[in-house]
């Protein structure tokens, strides 16, 4: 794994991460805003597995570019606590 770097949610994402990636980031951004989630304090990492990237919010939230260029999203599960 290669490690990456991490950013505010809202803020802009570094210039590695690719489009398709950076289009799921702003969508479930745009839910947490619908949503009315505070997310002040919260932060995206972006590693690299495979050298694919990973991007994942400070909730857990997983984002990730598989090697057929699609992008899968997977968030916690509430009832797993």
């Amino acid at each position: 794994m290669q490690l990456g770097t991490r950013w505010s949610v809202g803020a802009t994402a570094p210039e590695a991460v690719p489009p398709a990636v950076r289009v799921a980031i702003a969508s479930e951004e745009q839910i947490l805003r619908d949503q009315q989630v505070d997310t002040t304090a919260w932060r995206w990492t972006l590693t690299w597995l495979e050298r694919r990237p990973v991007v994942e919010l400070d909730d857990g939230t997983t984002i990730r570019q598989h090697a057929d260029g699609s992008i899968s999203l997977t968030r916690p599960d509430p009832d797993d606590d």
